[in-house]
Order: C-alpha cells, then structure tokens, then sequence
C-alpha cells in the first residue's frame, strides 16, 4: 500500500469517527439515549409497536411531565390577534366613537383650599393632563346602530295650542277616511307594461321614481312624506329602518325597508335606498302596482314581454340562463352565448 492511500484510509476513518449533522441535531434535542434505545428495539424486533417502551420520555428531575408536555407544545396560532388579517367589517363592527376630553369648568379654588392644598403631605399627585392631539374615531358601533333616532315634534306655528304628532309612535289619521275618488283613480290604475322591468332571476319591479311619481299625481308634490319609526339598524351585510308613509296629515302605512351593501363605504348609499324599499312596500296598502304580487299576471308578463336567453359571464366564462325583455339586448357583464 502506497503512503497516499494510508494517508487517505486514515483520513476517512477520522471523518468516520466524527458525529454527522443528524447526529449533531439529535443531540441538541437531549434525547440521543431515547433515539438509540428506540432504533436498537426496532433493530431487534422489527416492529415500532413493540418500541412502545423506549418511546416515553422521562421527564428530568425536578419537572413533572405534564409541564413537560406543555413546554413542547407548538405555539397557539390566533390570527385575529394580527391586525394585518383582521376583517373590515370586523374592525369597523368593534369602532367606536372616542370623545375628546373637554376641559374643566369648575370655579377658581378658594383661599382657604389653596391653602390646604399648598401642604404637600395633602396634596394629591399630579395627573397627566390629556392630550389634546388625539382625534375621535371616525365610525361608529355598528351594533349600536347609526345613532339617527328621529327627534321629537315641534310645536306647531300656526297653531300653537294644536299639540305635534309624533309619528315615530303615532297612528294618526290611520282608516279615519278614504282618500278622494281623484286620488284613488290615480292610486289604483293599472301600470303600463312598458314601467315594468326585469331583473336577470325573472323578478318582476317597478322602479322606485315611477312609486314617487304616482304618490305625487295623487296627493301632489309635498302631500305626502316617509316618517322613519326608529333609527337605522347596520348589520354586517345591510341596512334596515322602519318607515311610516303619511299623506295629508294621516298616517297610510308603516314598513320596514332594507338594502344590502359590499363595503363600508356604501353604507349611506344603502341607507337612501332602504328608505326608497320602505316606501314601494307601503305603497301596497294603497294599492299602486297591485299587479306586481299577482302571480297569474306575472306569468302573463313573462309570456308576452320577456324571455330567457343563455348568456356567458365576461370574466369567469360561466354560462348561465337569465331573464331580458323582448327587444332588450344583454347587458354587462353577460353577453349571449350558445347552450
């Protein structure tokens, strides 16, 4: 054998003898003798059920198991303690408003406490004054609510010994008359069925102007007005609010109008049209659109001026069946497409 390769045997045997990296790692862990046992049971028996022994871990002196068992337990994930993962809607459900602190009001002391308070073994510690800097939250609770209770009636000015109806508890005027035969011939005549739209599932409606359009007719511009019953209620997918609809002094109905919305920003949006669902509800009780709750006329409706055409998403590809009116082309995001 030559002097290089005893050189290299010999070297290959140093490298042998020294720990490898996985060896390094199960020593770290403090369970090198465990690891061993555990391998020279499989060894023998060929079978890790039989290894249940050597498998224990023995906790050290001084430390009982079970706080050893918890100490090697992964840490608890909480992901609504990020704030980078937390909802929108959840941050904004948990805002509420922080007033400012305002400042004190009270009198100048008098001598006698200025006196008193001069001792310092009395006098008590100075608190930190607040600051000034910090600006209020600008939403609200929404479990609370958007805090719009409708105030109390005023006194009357043409006659102040006449007393305020309160309409958000009132049933003032309610079936005391019926309303003139000129205002009932406007309220209960048939719609055209060129106001009557259409919407993609087949819903039949009319659009809430052409409900303000036929009040104004009957009872004209400024004889009638919707008188909210509460405050608004915001939940995390939609605004809701009771309205009552009072038309010449007389309250005619009383409904409760809702609108969904996606974003907190569309929250003011969604309220002007939860008012607008209030009042195409109410207008039921008088009779406008009667049509629209008919289902032999919808059926009618449908057969006449309407159809279902296959259409395909612009985005997602999806291929789906939706309603149009005769003669109306498809609108975005759809356009038509073959079964």
């Amino acid at each position: 054998m030559s002097n290089a390769e005893a050189k290299d045997k010999t070297e290959q045997t140093e490298e042998d003898d020294e720990p490898d990296e996985w060896d390094k790692r199960i020593d770290k862990t403090g369970c090198a003798k465990e690891q061993l046992k555990m391998n020279d049971c499989y060894f023998d028996t060929k079978d890790w059920r039989a290894c249940k022994d050597e498998v224990i871990i023995r906790a050290p002196s001084g430390q009982d198991s079970q706080t050893m068992q918890e100490s090697r337990k992964p840490p608890r994930f909480e992901p609504w303690s990020k704030p980078h993962l937390s909802s929108p809607i959840r941050r904004l459900a948990t805002t509420s408003y922080r007033p400012l602190a305002t400042p004190s009001t009270t009198s100048p002391s008098s001598p006698s406490s200025s006196t008193s308070s001069s001792s310092p073994s009395t006098s008590p510690p100075l608190s930190k004054p607040p600051s000034t800097t910090q600006k209020p939250s600008t939403t609200s609770s929404l479990a609370s609510g958007l805090s719009d209770t409708p105030t109390p009636p005023l006194s009357i000015d043409a006659d102040p010994s006449a007393s305020p109806v309160d309409w958000t508890r009132s049933f003032h005027g309610l079936s005391s008359q019926p309303f003139s035969s000129e205002a009932a011939s406007v309220l209960l005549a048939p719609i055209p069925d060129s106001d009557v739209e259409i919407k993609p599932d087949g819903i039949l409606y009319l659009p809430e102007i052409k409900y303000r359009r036929i009040l104004n007719r009957a009872f004209g511009p400024g004889g009638w007005g919707l008188a909210p019953r509460g405050e608004s209620i915001v939940t995390p997918k939609s605004v809701t609010r009771e309205y009552a609809l009072v038309a010449h002094g007389r309250l005619v109905s009383i409904s409760r109008g809702e609108q969904d919305y996606f974003t907190p920003d569309g929250i003011p949006t969604a309220s002007e049209g939860c008012k607008s669902n209030a009042m195409m509800r109410c207008c039921k009780d008088l009779g406008v659109a009667s049509e629209l709750w008919d289902p032999r006329w919808i059926r009618s409706f449908k057969a006449k001026h309407a159809q279902d055409v296959w259409v395909e998403h612009v985005n997602t590809k999806k291929k789906s069946k939706i309603w149009v009116r005769k003669g109306d082309g498809v609108a975005y995001p759809w356009r038509e497409s073959k079964m």
